[in-house]
């Protein structure tokens, strides 16, 4: 009897390994799950991105990660991004000065500035306070590959004067010598600047008030991502047809 339980108690001193066998494995199931999720997208960004890419895509979130995949789409948001916040610094927008903003949406950056920024009412010839901001604005657009569209908006008070018989012709005048500026000051390739005069049509804020009006009288600076959008949308459609 004796002799029984030595033996049993060797066969299980035996099977000892296999406790720091499973402790090993364990141990790598854990890093290996953690190597992943590190390696995973982030998904504030994604979604994010999703949503500023909506226009573009439609807004089938699968359809567009099994179609672009994550990695192209932040990419793309990733650039936005670092342009913005070439913008914010070069502009001082984080100064709190309320007449200029940025944006972010599936056509690009834009900049909005206010007409009192740049014009006096009813004018389109740009005040001389107004160049250093497009100034600041010129650098940076310097240092960018992308086209940039420049787009004059108004509020909905009809003007009749002789220099302009209506809000769609001062919206014109005001994008023709903002962006004319900036080429002429700094060189801008004319080949990937273009001009649009939106008048009324487009406000960002009802025109009920003045306060309202005053945020419709504006002019658009975008950095289109044209090249990225066409490039996401290639991967696409390549996806979707299994190329």
């Amino acid at each position: 009897m004796r002799k029984k339980n030595k033996k049993h108690a060797e066969e299980s001193g035996s099977d000892r390994w296999l406790l720091t066998y499973s402790d090993l494995i364990t141990l790598l199931l854990g890093l290996f799950v953690i190597l992943y999720a590190m390696s995973n997208i982030d998904t504030k960004k994604y979604a994010q991105l999703v949503e500023a890419f909506g226009g573009v895509f439609g807004s089938n979130t699968l359809d567009l990660q099994k179609g672009i995949g994550q990695k192209g789409l932040l990419e793309g948001f990733e650039e936005q991004l670092r342009i913005e916040k070439l913008l914010d610094e070069s502009l001082g927008i984080k100064n709190g000065d309320s007449r200029i903003s940025v944006t972010m949406n599936e056509r690009g950056v834009t900049v909005h500035i206010q007409e009192e920024l740049l014009f006096s009412s009813g004018e389109s010839q740009l005040k001389r306070s107004s160049y250093q901001t497009l100034d600041s604005l010129a650098k940076v657009l310097s240092t960018l590959p992308n086209e940039i569209r420049v787009e004059g908006h108004t509020d909905n008070v009809p003007i009749h004067s002789a220099a302009f018989p209506s809000n769609w012709h001062l919206s014109v005048g005001r994008a023709i010598n903002t962006a004319f500026y900036m080429m002429d000051k700094y060189q801008l390739d004319p080949e990937r600047v273009s001009v649009v005069g939106y008048g009324e049509n487009k406000p960002v804020a009802p025109n009920d008030t003045e306060a309202h009006r005053a945020l419709n009288r504006r002019v658009d600076i975008v950095i289109l991502m044209s090249q990225l959008t066409q490039t996401l949308n290639q991967q696409r459609q390549q996806a979707l047809h299994g190329e």
